[in-house]
């Protein structure tokens, strides 16, 4: 690796150094911290999702820390920094939903969901989807809306199955790619010491030895709740009273592409309006977020010449951002987003071996590119968990094959042992850089339609098609908050009895009042049958008569090869002349991400680099974009709470649920 690019990752590294001792973070604290979000803020939740299509999201958890902190300082008690931070992870975990369907409160809900996805069936396909999906629509369990019958029990045995396998491939495979990318290759996960350091500033506050971290976290909570009531509070409680929701600023960007499509046809313009971008400009790589506006600015130039030579065949006009966004991808990106994704890993493997070459040159112990974990941060057997991780693709494998028996088990054996693991490393490895996901679309389908296998049920099969990678990142954050990894484990037992019990009772409650979707639930009747159009317009693709045309169309090779060698080459072209190689970490984030959001976060950027940072000093600067983004998210999740409580009242007083 060279020296500038080692300088580049310490740079963001440094942003927040690892304690000097690791502590226990689950106790009695985090029983009660679980038993309050599930009774009290998971019901919430699911309203919310249902009548508006919100997750509580940073609500649930900044809501909750803030809470028992209050309570732990009027008991005489402190909370500490990890108890604080599991508090925060497993807020998170519980709340955690599905905003495109406005579903949320645990597993029960996709049960809800499937149930409706198979009434809809068209041509007659309700029939082939399987009962280990959900029960058929004449069933009694389905007509008297309820889980407590003997047709769910397939569905629900699959479903904590799935849920079991999961949970142990994630944490097992999740650490694993941890110990590669942050010990071994020392990435800088830039956004990791967001959670860490608002969970230190409100541990410093809990023990009443503020520093700047409370200070600064003040500040960002602030802005938070001001914008809060403008974004969040005022659309929502407005749309409770009136008919039609007041919107200051459109959610979540204003959309230009309609009006430009004359000059620029192709290209999707629009501006994002949430101030959290520009925020998140702050704590970003300044380089990376260059290369991402670079990649704005070539798709807004490549896509109306893409368009006036007829490699744009897809886009119509007329269309809005989204609608351009995917054309654009059928027709282009897409393909040369897969080459890039694989330049990125062929990047990373490269790098290992080099480093390990290097270490072995210089007589230094070479762990398999593992690094070597400080004492006391209750680490695993790395081999452990790799044989863990394979025993769970294994059982994955198995269970595929039982529940479609027909589909070519080969696919199956490719994705779970082959394909997870080097794309959740591409993903570990740029989250690790830009904090940004990638992944490769559309695959799973792709391969079902062109296997030529004819039915619906693989689409509904747990299918060993996942991506761990950004499960590095999380591992990062404990290990910033002094953490010890037990905890995590302990937490996420602590989830899984949490979620499953309080799911299982308030969806059965709510889904029992009243028919999902229905006039009670304006979000799901607005976008569910939409949605549900949409998901069979795929899956018809597996039977007779279905349509393949997209896929052939999105799938070109030499596109794909045209993003390898660009990775490759700007990435040894960047090296050679010395230019921070974060601009093509960048560039390929870019291509994936609408320009409307990279707008405002370049904004950031460029005002923490030359304003910010001579305002108030380079060392300051450093520290505090993480503490002013957590406090910001916090701000925002206290009006997020407050706003779900207006609705929840007014809901009581029109008689509905809760």
């Amino acid at each position: 690796m060279r020296m500038r690019e080692v300088e580049e990752l310490a740079e963001y590294r440094d942003l927040m150094t690892v304690p000097d001792r690791y502590e226990e973070g689950f106790g009695w604290k985090t029983i009660l911290g679980a038993l309050f979000i599930g009774l009290v803020m998971v019901p919430g939740t699911i309203y919310l999702g249902l009548v508006v299509g919100q997750s509580m999201g940073s609500a649930a958890e900044w809501t909750t820390i803030i809470l028992f902190t209050e309570v732990a300082r009027r008991s005489f008690t402190v909370l500490s920094r990890s108890e604080i931070y599991l508090l925060y992870y497993v807020a998170g975990g519980l709340a955690a939903g599905n905003p495109t369907l406005g579903l949320s409160g645990g597993p029960f809900a996709n049960l809800v969901w499937n149930q409706f996805l198979r009434a809809t069936a068209p041509y007659g396909l309700s029939e082939k989807v399987p009962d280990w999906v959900a029960p058929p629509p004449d069933s009694e369990a389905v007509l008297r809306r309820t889980f407590v019958h003997r047709d769910w029990l397939p569905a629900i045995g699959v479903m904590i199955l799935t849920m079991i396998l999961s949970r142990i491939a994630w944490f097992s495979f999740g650490y694993v790619l941890f110990r590669l990318t942050s010990d071994g290759e020392k990435l800088p996960f830039p956004m990791a010491p967001v959670a860490a350091q608002g969970a230190t500033a409100l541990a410093e506050a809990s023990s009443k030895e503020e520093t700047w971290r409370w200070r600064i976290f003040s500040v960002g909570s602030m802005i938070g709740v001001a914008f809060g009531i403008i974004y969040v509070a005022i659309p929502v409680l407005s749309g409770v009273i009136l008919i039609q929701p007041i919107q200051i600023l459109p959610i979540p960007f204003l959309d230009f592409t309609q009006g430009t499509e004359r000059i620029l046809p192709g290209a999707a313009i629009g501006l994002g309006t949430n101030i959290g971008a520009i925020f998140a400009g702050f704590v970003y790589p300044f380089w990376m977020v260059v290369g991402s506006a670079l990649a704005s600015a070539a798709t807004i130039f490549i896509n109306p010449l893409a368009q006036v030579t007829g490699y744009l065949p897809t886009w119509r006009p007329g269309m809005e951002s989204m609608r351009t966004i995917w054309a654009a991808s059928i027709d282009i990106w897409l393909s040369f987003g897969i080459g890039t994704a694989f330049a990125i890993a062929f990047i990373g493997f490269y790098k290992m071996v080099v480093s390990w070459k290097a270490a072995k040159a210089e007589g230094h112990k070479v762990s398999v590119g593992f690094g070597t974990p400080p004492p006391g941060r209750g680490d695993f057997n790395v081999w452990a968990c790799i044989g863990l991780f394979l025993l769970c693709t294994t059982a994955y494998v198995i269970l595929c094959r039982v529940l479609v028996p027909d589909f070519p088990i080969y696919f199956i054996i490719i994705f779970g042992y082959i394909w997870t693991p080097f794309e959740s490393y591409i993903n570990a490895r740029m989250v690790g850089l830009t904090a940004q996901a990638v992944a490769i679309p559309m695959l799973s389908q792709a391969t079902f339609i062109f296997s030529g296998y004819k039915g619906v049920d693989i689409w509904f099969a747990p299918i060993p098609l996942s991506n761990y990678g950004a499960q590095a990142a999380r591992f990062r954050e404990v290990e910033l908050t002094g953490t010890k990894f037990t905890s995590i484990i302990k937490a996420e037992v602590l989830m899984f009895i949490v979620i499953l019990t309080t799911s299982f009772v308030f969806w059965t409650y709510v889904w029992k009042l009243n028919p999902i979707p229905s006039s009670y639930y304006p979000y799901t009747q607005k976008f569910w049958d939409y949605t549900s159009m949409n998901s069979w317009l795929w899956m018809t693709s597996t039977t007779e008569g279905g349509n393949r045309e997209i896929f052939v169309r999105a799938m070109k090779p030499s596109l794909m090869i045209g993003g390898l060698g660009f990775g490759v080459i700007a990435y040894w072209l960047l090296n050679l002349l010395n230019v921070p190689v974060m601009t093509i970490y960048g560039f390929i984030r870019g291509l994936g991400n609408m320009p409307h959001f990279i707008i405002p976060e370049l904004a950031g950027a460029l005002i923490g680099r030359y304003y910010l940072r001579k305002r108030f000093g380079e060392d300051n600067w450093r520290r505090w974009p993480p503490v002013l983004l957590a406090g910001l998210y916090c701000g925002m999740g206290l009006v997020g709470m407050l706003v779900i409580a207006v609705a929840l009242l007014s809901s009581s007083i029109k008689e509905l649920p809760f």
